[in-house]
C-alpha cells in the first residue's frame, strides 16, 4: 500500500493531533493565512500542523513555525498553552474522499510586539495577513475553528 493510501486509512480511523500557532500583535490583531490545501481550503485560518509520530509537543511548535512562517526560535517568543480544542472536517487533505478529518488540537497564544512582521510563507498559504481581532471575529472569510480561538485574546 502507498503512503498516500495508508495515511487515508489512518485518518478514516484515528483523530489527529496537532498544534495551532496564534500569533497576536500588540495585543489587537491576529495572523491569518489563507490556506491553499485541506481541509480548510480557501479559509482564513491560524498557521498549524500535526504533530508527527515521537515529536514532542515543543519540537512540532518549532518545526511547524519554521516551516510555515520562517520563525526560526518560536520558544524565544514564549508560546503560551490556551488549552486542547477539536476540529471535525467533512474532508481530508486529499479531497473530497467521504474520508473526514477530526484533529485534536493543542492552541497555544504567541505574543508579539507592534511591527512584527513575518519573515516568510510556505505553500500551504496563499497569503499572511494581520487582522483586527474584531474583524476576524466577525468574518465569513474566517474559519469558525479559528474564531474560537478569538475570544480568548482579548
Amino acid at each position: 500500500m502507498e503512503d498516500k493510501e495508508r495515511f487515508i486509512e489512518l485518518i478514516r480511523a484515528l483523530p489527529l493531533v496537532s498544534v495551532d500557532l496564534v500569533l497576536v500583535r500588540d495585543g489587537r490583531e491576529v495572523l491569518l493565512g489563507l490556506r491553499t490545501n485541506r481541509p480548510a481550503q480557501g479559509w482564513w485560518f491560524v498557521p498549524g500542523g500535526r504533530i508527527l509520530k515521537n515529536e514532542k509537543r515543543a519540537d512540532a511548535l518549532s518545526r511547524v513555525a519554521a516551516r510555515e512562517l520562517g520563525i526560526v526560535d518560536i520558544h524565544a517568543l514564549k508560546p503560551a498553552f490556551l488549552g486542547p480544542f477539536e476540529h471535525f472536517y467533512d474532508d481530508c487533505f486529499a479531497g473530497d474522499i467521504g474520508v473526514s478529518t477530526h484533529y485534536v488540537v493543542l492552541g497555544h497564544r504567541i505574543d508579539v510586539p507592534a511591527g512584527f512582521e513575518i519573515p516568510g510563507c510556505d505553500d500551504q498559504h496563499e497569503a499572511l495577513r494581520w487582522w483586527p481581532i474584531d474583524d476576524a471575529l466577525g468574518s465569513n472569510q474566517v474559519h469558525r475553528f479559528t474564531r474560537d480561538y478569538l475570544p480568548l485574546l482579548t
